[in-house]
């Protein structure tokens, strides 16, 4: 789903893990399992953006931390026997902290994807979705693909992979923001012609958001997000993969999943 690494990560990682070596922050210790680490600490720390609602966002009315992946780190780390320890952070330097272990985990919708499988590990899915449109309610052109919106400004997630997704369309403009709200309020104000982010996303949007857009064409295929760490942890990821298990058979992933989106989307969709 959202989100590739960054050509440069490896670059801001070891300059990430130089400053956590010099201000005295751990690290792992070299061949110990997170999973040792972790109970050692008797925390999980876990990195999320903090502005990506339904998914991870601030209550506007207590300004805490909430959302689905907010609700499936409380009860993986609750399945571990750990306490949850939240880090937000801006989603372009979110992998690089992670390389650098500045926290255990990132659960924020990361998709699982082969280049990403080259730098990190990832546990089972926790979540299917689709990339979609997103215009203005008073729109009167049907797009029904990215092609169609040649001509056009097309706001992404900055790092994401929808950002990638629109640059590969030859004559799409592509405007890249940090987060959301400001992509889609350019949306409204005309400022672009279309947004591509999250279909799950976008269906939250409808229901909560005052702004004047709605729901355009799915144009891409179902995508697989998952808890994202450190590659060499496999007692880490045996336990974290045990844990969703025992979530998604007893009913747990797919009531969270209801409680957000309306839907299990935890669960593979039937072809």
């Amino acid at each position: 789903m959202r989100k590739h690494i960054n050509n440069n990560f490896r670059r801001h990682a070891l300059k990430a893990a130089a400053v956590l070596l010099a201000t005295g922050l751990a690290l792992p210790a070299l061949g110990e399992d997170l999973m040792a680490a972790t109970k050692a600490r008797g925390t999980l720390r876990i990195a999320t953006e903090g502005t990506y609602p339904p998914f991870n966002f601030k209550d506007p009315k207590t300004g805490e931390l909430t959302g689905y992946d907010v609700d499936v780190a409380k009860l993986v780390a609750a399945r571990l026997g750990l306490k949850p320890e939240f880090v937000t952070t801006e989603w372009s330097a979110i992998l690089a902290g992670l390389a650098a272990g500045k926290y255990d985990v990132i659960i924020s919708q990361v998709g699982i994807t082969p280049k990403r499988q080259q730098a990190f590990d990832f546990s089972e899915p926790y979540t299917y979705s689709s990339p979609q449109l997103i215009v203005r309610k008073n729109e009167k052109v049907s797009y029904a693909s990215l092609a169609d919106l040649k001509g056009k400004k097309v706001g992404v997630g900055q790092g994401s992979n929808y950002e990638q997704q629109a640059k590969a369309v030859p004559g799409v403009e592509v405007k890249s923001y940090p987060a959301a709200p400001e992509n889609l309020q350019d949306l409204a104000f005309g400022r672009i012609d279309a947004a591509l982010n999250d279909s799950l996303m976008v269906a939250y949007l409808l229901s909560n958001s005052k702004l004047p857009i709605k729901a355009g064409a799915r144009v891409g295929n179902v995508e697989r997000m998952g808890i994202a760490f450190q590659k060499s942890n496999p007692a880490f990821k045996s336990a974290v993969n045990k844990a969703l298990a025992a979530a998604s058979a007893d009913g747990s992933m797919g009531k969270i999943s209801v409680k957000w989106f309306g839907s299990d989307v935890s669960r593979a969709p039937h072809p």
